[in-house]
């Protein structure tokens, strides 16, 4: 062994041992490790600059890109709302029946933030109980198809940049269906091992906000709890004024009436949960000048505005914004948003005009604090444009009509066109730490090969291995990468293992597919660590979770979903 394979293989291992034991980001990690291998002349400027333009990892970045854009649709915000009832087992299969088959098309850790809020808002069932298998059920679901998850795209990547045409759409779908499936059957069937946790007690400032009942309202006609009021992200309804009289507490078998305004208490930042609901109109919006940055105010303690009302003070006229919210600290408001008379020490959340800040009697009435940001609902038609586009996309990349990179290419500069989103957006969304870990990893993956460490494992291990059973090895693969995702994170594992897999496949003379399957389904199988994979970690965080609750729930998930996938996959290719 040469001076260059003994340092080649020093940044591999360094690598895994510091995404064991550090808590450096992975990326972080990646970084050095690439900039290592320049330095010591491992790999040349020309091999990163190609690892760079792989296309599986310009398709990955185009697909997270154009999956922040769908987030921003009411699909999965509306079915969200109606998800949890007061049966179990219906909560529950329709939870996992919608996170599952979302998963596999569209981001599966968006899907899991998104549903992450009404699940804890539900009235009916312990949080605890459901966050696992949400999360569980992204999991299953992302490995259905080729665009359900970040790792398929990756391992996809991999396959490339040896000279491979990769996977196709439908590659994983027969044994991530069967696999995901039984799983789903089988966590129901555990369920009673899930823990009873009270929820984490919410640490934003809650604000009062007020929404108005329309003519065309779909909440008109249903009471409350059919309208699933009370599942909505960190919105508490409050009260409900009814023709100048205000309904405290509100009963959930009270039906909504045309002209009522409902008052609600909680996070600003989540309000765009009201304006998916059709007909619900927020204060702001109704004064029309509702805007995605929000400026936060305090009433001073000499202002003249102290003691009135919003709406006798004309504050839209008075000020060129409009108040979305009002928070007071130490007191619970109550009423009507523009009826309520404001004091010193009042926050006020306003959507501000062009003219707000030449306004001279600014600085007589307010301390300005700090903007906030709220989501922008889109139009029916940015909608239908956004959800049909991406379907689109799919069904021709599944068809074999057009690449997927192509076609999430020109969907982007639709996206931008139609106003989804923007130049902006998408250089805020720019996946950077998870570009850095693949251009590392396959950088990694040039200096083993240039290095000739593959080489000379192929030429070590022949005598050993040549005459291994393909099963045998492919069992080895598998379990060493979830091992790996466990502690290092899913795509890193993922990263890391299929150069090991691609060598051992040219030692053996067995088929590549099946090994490089079992590297994308093994590096997604995080089950048993709140640690191997975001959506646990999201779900983690968001309860009073202890490790011990995913390792005795998810334990038998993982032998589960491994025994079918090995077996399905010995079964098809061996």
């Amino acid at each position: 062994m040469d001076v260059n394979q003994v340092i080649v293989l020093g940044f591999f291992f360094s690598t895994i041992f510091a995404l064991i034991f550090s808590n450096q980001r992975p990326s972080t990690l990646f970084a050095l490790a690439m900039l290592g291998l320049l330095i010591t002349q491992q790999v040349s400027f020309d091999e990163v600059l190609n690892n760079l333009t792989n296309k599986g990892l310009i398709t990955l970045i185009l697909l997270l890109l154009v999956s922040s854009a769908i987030d921003k649709t009411a699909l999965i915000k509306r079915l969200g709302r109606k998800l949890v009832t007061a049966s179990f087992t219906t909560s529950y299969w329709r939870l996992f029946g919608l996170t599952f088959f979302s998963s596999a098309l569209l981001n599966n850790t968006a899907i899991v933030a998104s549903l992450i809020g009404p699940v804890k808002q539900n009235q009916y069932h312990p949080a605890s109980r459901l966050l696992i298998p949400l999360s569980y059920a992204a999991i299953l679901g992302g490995t259905v198809t080729l665009i359900g998850t970040s790792t398929n795209l990756i391992v996809d990547s991999f396959l490339q940049e040896h000279g491979h045409p990769g996977f196709a759409f439908w590659d994983f779908t027969l044994f991530g269906l069967v696999a995901g499936l039984s799983c789903g059957l089988l966590m129901f069937m555990l369920s009673p091992l899930l823990p009873n946790i009270a929820n984490k007690q919410n640490d934003y400032r809650a604000y009062t906000v007020e929404a108005d009942v329309e003519a065309d309202s779909e909440l008109i006609g249903k009471t409350v709890e059919e309208n699933h009021l009370r599942n909505l992200p960190e919105l508490f309804l409050l009260e409900i004024v009814r023709d100048g009289q205000l309904i405290s507490p509100v009963s959930p078998d009270l039906v909504i009436m045309k002209g009522d305004k409902l008052i609600f208490s909680g996070n600003v930042q989540k309000l765009d949960s009201l304006s998916h609901i059709k007909g619900l109109t927020t204060f702001a919006e109704a004064d029309g000048i509702l805007r995605e940055n929000l400026t936060e105010v305090i009433i001073a303690n000499r202002a003249q505005i102290i003691g009135q009302t919003i709406k006798a003070l004309g504050f839209r006229a008075l000020f060129d914004a409009a108040v979305v919210a009002i928070r007071r600290d130490g007191e619970q408001l109550s009423g009507k948003l523009g009826e309520i008379r404001l004091q010193a020490g009042d926050f006020l959340l306003l959507a501000a005009g062009p003219d707000f800040q030449s306004r001279q009697n600014l600085s007589k009435n307010f301390f300005i604090l700090s903007e906030q940001k709220i989501s922008r609902p889109l139009s029916n038609l940015q909608e239908w444009i956004t959800v049909g586009g991406f379907l689109a996309v799919v069904a021709l990349s599944a068809a074999e009509v057009l690449s997927l990179a192509m076609g999430l290419l020109f969907f982007a500069a639709i996206l931008i066109g139609a106003r989804v989103t923007s130049d902006g957006e998408i250089k805020r969304n720019m996946p950077l730490n998870l570009i850095i870990v693949i251009v590392g990893a396959l950088c990694l993956a040039t200096g083993l090969e240039n290095s000739g460490v593959i080489a000379l494992t192929t030429e070590t291990l022949m005598p050993y291995l040549a005459d291994t059973n393909w099963f045998v090895a492919l069992v080895v693969v598998y379990l060493t990468t979830l091992l790996l995702t466990e502690f290092v994170t899913n795509n890193a594992a993922a990263a890391l293992m299929f150069p090991f897999a691609y060598g051992l496949v040219g030692i053996i003379n067995a088929p590549l597919m099946p090994f490089a399957l079992a590297v994308a389904f093994a590096a997604s199988a995080s089950f048993i660590s709140p640690y191997g994979y975001q959506t646990n970690l999201l779900v983690y965080n968001a309860a009073n979770y202890r490790f011990t609750h995913f390792m005795k729930f998810g334990l038998p998930i993982s032998v589960t979903y491994s025994t079918i996938v090995l077996v399905m996959l010995n079964g098809y290719y061996f």
